[in-house]
């Protein structure tokens, strides 16, 4: 019989194969996160949430053994329904569902494979997570036993007994992929998160991106640092955009922060990245470390509106502050750029970034916003309002798929740039209605900015 053609417009479920602690889950949601921010509406839909919703409690392995009926029920329920939810999300107009389960019997793989493109038409790309690393594999297990829902009641002691002889179970009833048994199958087959990647049968435009990205994807822990440029001329005075260079207080910013990331380069190198602009560099350029200027990280660009200050912007261009204020993610400056903007040509530097280590980000207030928006996996109507402070470190440690965040506040003092959403964003709004959210900045550079570092702007 002739196979029926899926259309390239399809929606896409993808299904992860393996067994436990082989890493499926980081790479379900580091896939989700990077297809996201590619404007491809994706999500988890984990089998292990809803198996957990028909259990008050995690009892033990027990419930995993392919001779426990009732286990077993759960199970292929759980499983059901984690796919039925997939389902109404891609119904609903969105491009991407991971279903994050183990799929581990070519029973239930070709099953999935029928319902996904004989009943619903959609595209389905299966993904198995293959582990032999040992190193790899033991951290992967640690981190189940610390995060994992299913351990918080047990002592250390009994929760590794408890996940190796669930692994024991799930081994016993294992059937890998087989092109040769399988060969209807559309998969990608990953070795140690992402250290050998191979390919079957795989085609279409987002199948091909994913395949691309698994290729280059790495599962090392993380620790990445985030500062702005120290304060500039241009932030004391309001100014938007601009190639200032920084202001004394600034200065002294770029000495603290050199003498603290010189303090952790003893113990571990460090690499810099900073933009092409003055400010980041000098901010940057005390610490012993290899330096690399990076055009994408350059600010956002203001079009017409550089080295304006935001009551000048509303002087002279009342009806574009009000638009801005309106969507600040979507608006474009005249001759400028939109938050979009600076997504799209962060692409290649966050995918780099992902497998980076003990890497410091000198950089700009928006392109900072979206760059941590993406490693904490914000909404995109939220990045152009993240708070992200003059004279603070952001220091994220990775932990899974997820990451820990922490804010090294410096002791220099510095203007305050952080410009809430004024409520009011009419384009027929009063002046006053339309600067309230303001920051409060000086009119001229302070002569005594050294000294009376407490004066008031």
């Amino acid at each position: 019989m002739r196979k029926r053609r899926i259309s390239q417009f399809a929606p896409l479920l993808i299904a992860l194969v393996g067994l436990p602690a082989r890493g499926k889950s980081q790479l379900a949601h580091r896939l989700a996160r990077h297809l996201n921010w590619n404007g491809e509406s994706t999500k988890v839909f984990d089998c292990s949430e809803y198996r957990r919703r028909h259990m008050a409690l995690y009892g033990s392995h027990d419930i995993f053994r392919a001779d426990n009926q009732q286990g077993s029920a759960i199970r292929r329920k759980s499983a059901r329904e984690a796919v039925q939810d997939a389902v109404l999300w891609l119904k609903d107009g969105n491009s991407v569902a991971i279903f994050d389960g183990t799929n581990i019997t070519r029973e239930q793989r070709r099953e999935l494979n029928e319902y996904c493109i004989s009943d619903m038409g959609f595209r389905i790309l299966f993904i198995e997570c293959v582990c032999e690393d040992q190193e790899l594999l033991e951290r992967n297990i640690i981190e189940i036993l610390h995060y994992s829902a299913d351990y918080k009641a047990m002592t250390e002691e009994e929760a590794v007994d408890d996940l190796r002889k669930k692994l024991e179970h799930y081994m016993r009833q294992y059937e890998p992929i087989d092109a040769n048994l399988e060969n209807n199958l559309n998969f990608v087959r990953v070795e140690n998160m992402g250290e050998t990647v191979t390919a079957h049968k795989v085609s279409g435009q987002k199948e091909s991106g994913i395949l691309g990205y698994l290729s280059g994807m790495r599962a090392l822990p993380q620790t990445l640092y985030f500062t702005r440029h120290g304060e500039s001329e241009y932030n004391v005075l309001g100014r938007i955009g601009g190639d200032a260079v920084l202001s004394p207080r600034g200065e002294s910013y770029a000495h603290a922060l050199a003498e603290y990331m010189n303090g952790l380069a003893v113990r571990e190198p460090l690499t810099v990245w900073t933009s092409e602009l003055h400010r980041t560099k000098q901010t940057a350029a005390e610490i012993i470390a290899p330096k690399r200027a990076v055009r994408a990280l350059n600010e956002l660009d203001a079009g017409i509106c550089e080295g304006l200050t935001y009551e000048e912007m509303q002087e002279r261009f009342p009806q574009e502050f009000a638009w801005r204020d309106q969507d600040k993610l979507r608006y474009r400056y005249p001759w400028g750029e939109s938050y979009i903007d600076i997504m799209t040509r962060l692409r290649p530097v966050l995918s780099a970034l992902e497998d980076e280590h003990n890497v410091v980000v000198v950089g700009h207030q928006a392109v900072l916003r979206c760059m941590l928006g993406y490693f904490l996996d914000a909404k995109l109507d939220e990045l152009p309002y993240m708070n992200v402070p003059l004279h603070t470190i952001v220091k994220l440690t990775s932990y899974g798929y997820k990451y820990n965040i922490e804010m090294i506040k410096l002791p220099i003092d510095c203007v305050d740039t952080h410009r809430k959403q004024p409520k009011n964003c009419s384009i027929n709004r009063s002046t006053a209605d339309a600067l309230v959210t303001v920051p409060s900045h000086y009119d001229t550079l302070p002569s005594n900015l050294w000294q009376n570092s407490e004066a008031q702007p």
